[in-house]
């Protein structure tokens, strides 16, 4: 591992963390790790378990509140919840120490700077971030955005230093491109994947005991399924309902999934090809066109399972929550591969798996004929149609509340196998990081 070596300048710099959640406690404990002094609080409810947990801990002290973190630091990050974004500010931002630089790690980075207006002081500077990726993946090589939004180059300069020892690609953009990049490479694939989840807990199924969804991409899709579910719900609720861009791509995926379901109810097979060859050659444009390497290797596709199915043999799938985010994204313009420099791993799973399916033209085709000939798995599709519906519906209506709800119910359905699907997901990534084939076993 690379050595880090603090500046000279910089010996008395202290780094200020408000929110000890997740994404918190890493930064404190990878910036404290390189030599950095670190100043941290959460709610103050919480000080004296913090306390505990970081007391010996080089580099770091936790505070009772943001106050006493905000006057004596020199780069306050806030990593609290979008939704509380502005009043958290509202609350400790006064007491920001003169001439310091202040961030967030917010998902969406508009009402956060509209907050970091609002409530700071004239003479601080403004320089956000946001890691993009969960606090569980090494941040090495992985895309950290940064935003110079009030700041000197000299000032940019100095928030680089202090992250620099995370190892990450720093992406330079401004707030509102950050907003649109995430919601492009983020906002169809979460209603995809939640929607999938929240069909299969109405339907009281275990997907990996079923074959329909045991084997090949579908190994994939409930693996990312679960991964998001085993995530804290405000992670997705904010990026959705606060972001204006992610809230009409989330309204136009279940228009895609509705749409389609019709298609499929009416048995217009050559209404449905035509629709969908469309939105491939416009998403990923011709085949001729495309590279060879794929984004996922067709033998990670089959390696990794979480069980084995307990039903009939396999039956095919029309893959509907795919073809709908292909169709979803050709209605509103948006090509993927534009926006792969801040790609997660996740992001590339999800997208790999589409492009899985959408460059194999027999394997589309057996989709699009299972869709309107096939009426096995019809119930399911209904949940899943509206499950997307219902997504879409408590993003329009902006309920934090109601989101919480119906992610929560959910997450506690599947979590017996979160731990399982941990293991194998971060073996999914590593493989989609290191670009190799998976090593069948002997």
């Amino acid at each position: 591992m690379a050595t880090f070596a603090i500046p000279a300048d910089m010996e008395n710099f202290v780094v200020g963390l408000i929110g000890m959640g997740d994404m918190g406690r890493m930064y404190a404990e990878k910036l404290s790790a390189a030599g950095w002094r670190i100043l941290a609080c959460d709610r103050e409810d919480s000080y004296d378990s913090l306390k505990e947990k970081y007391t010996g801990r080089k580099n770091i002290e936790i505070c009772r509140n943001g106050h006493l973190v905000s006057r004596a630091s020199d780069y306050i990050i806030y990593s609290v919840e979008a939704a509380v974004i502005d009043r958290v500010i509202g609350q400790y931002g006064p007491s920001t120490k003169m001439g310091a630089i202040v961030g967030g790690q917010t998902s969406c980075k508009s009402p956060e700077i509209a907050a970091f207006e609002a409530h700071l002081p004239a003479d601080v500077s403004i320089v956000s971030c946001h890691s993009l990726h969960g606090p569980g993946v090494d941040p090495h090589n992985q895309p950290l955005v940064l935003i110079q939004h009030r700041a000197s180059d000299s000032t940019l300069r100095q928030v680089e230093t202090v992250l620099s020892c995370l190892r990450s690609k720093f992406v330079y953009l401004t707030a509102r491109e950050h907003d649109r990049i995430t919601a492009d490479t983020q906002a169809v694939t979460h209603a995809a994947f939640l929607s999938m989840g929240k069909a299969w807990h109405a339907n009281r199924q275990f997907p990996w005991e079923l074959s329909r969804y045991v084997g090949g991409m579908e190994n994939v899709k409930v693996n990312i399924m679960l991964r998001i579910y085993s995530q804290k719900w405000h992670v997705y609720a904010g990026l959705a309902i606060l972001n204006p861009e992610a809230r009409e791509q989330v309204a136009q995926y279940a228009k895609s999934v509705t749409d389609l379901y019709k298609l499929m109810l009416e048995g217009n097979l050559d209404g449905l090809r035509k629709r969908v060859y469309h939105a491939r050659d416009k998403v990923f444009g011709p085949s001729t066109t495309w590279e060879k390497r794929p984004l996922i290797e067709s033998s990670m596709l089959s390696y990794f399972s979480l069980g084995t199915p307990s039903d009939a043999p396999a039956r095919p799938n029309n893959h509907l929550s795919l073809v709908a985010m292909v169709d979803c994204w050709a209605a509103l313009d948006i090509v993927p591969y534009d926006h792969m420099l801040c790609s997660t791993p996740l992001f590339r799973l999800r997208l790999g798996v589409t492009e899985h399916l959408f460059r194999n033209t027999s394997l589309l085709d057996s989709a699009l004929r299972t869709a309107v000939e096939d009426k096995t798995y019809r119930s399911d599709d209904l949940e899943f149609t509206f499950a997307a519906r219902g997504w879409a519906e408590c993003v329009t209506l902006g309920h934090f509340e109601t989101w919480e709800k119906r992610f929560v119910s959910t997450q506690q359905f599947f979590e017996p196998r979160f731990a399982d699907a941990k293991v194998v997901g971060d073996q999914m990534m590593k493989m989609v990081l290191e670009g190799q084939k998976p090593a069948m076993d002997e």
